[in-house]
């Protein structure tokens, strides 16, 4: 755990949060802007993930940040929209409807 608090952490957390932690993958990139977190969870559990309006990854983000700031570095947290995830079929749907407006 001495190596990647910032990792340890986060993992330690999600897993706890979503219904599938086998499914729980976390990427770990340094550079000179810090460390980027990419974050790969099961479709089901990104909903339990954002929260409502963002509120849960908002405070993951948050506390993350500490955890960097304890050890002396910038802590950023992506995540992976899994595939066939809801965005895409939305937006999917969207652009057809906006075709069939543009066509009448």
């Amino acid at each position: 755990m001495a190596g990647k608090p910032d990792q340890d952490f986060l993992e330690f957390v999600v897993k706890a949060l979503v219904d599938h932690p086998e499914d729980v993958k976390i990427d770990r990139k340094v550079d000179e802007m810090g460390v980027l977190l990419t974050l790969k969870v099961n479709k089901e559990d990104m909903g339990q993930i954002i929260g409502r309006q963002g509120s849960t990854i908002r405070a993951i983000r948050n506390l993350l940040r500490i955890v960097g700031l304890k050890n002396h570095a910038r802590v950023n947290l992506r995540i992976e929209e899994p595939e066939g995830g809801s965005t895409s079929a939305s937006s999917k749907e969207s652009s057809e409807i906006t075709d069939e407006d543009l066509k009448l």
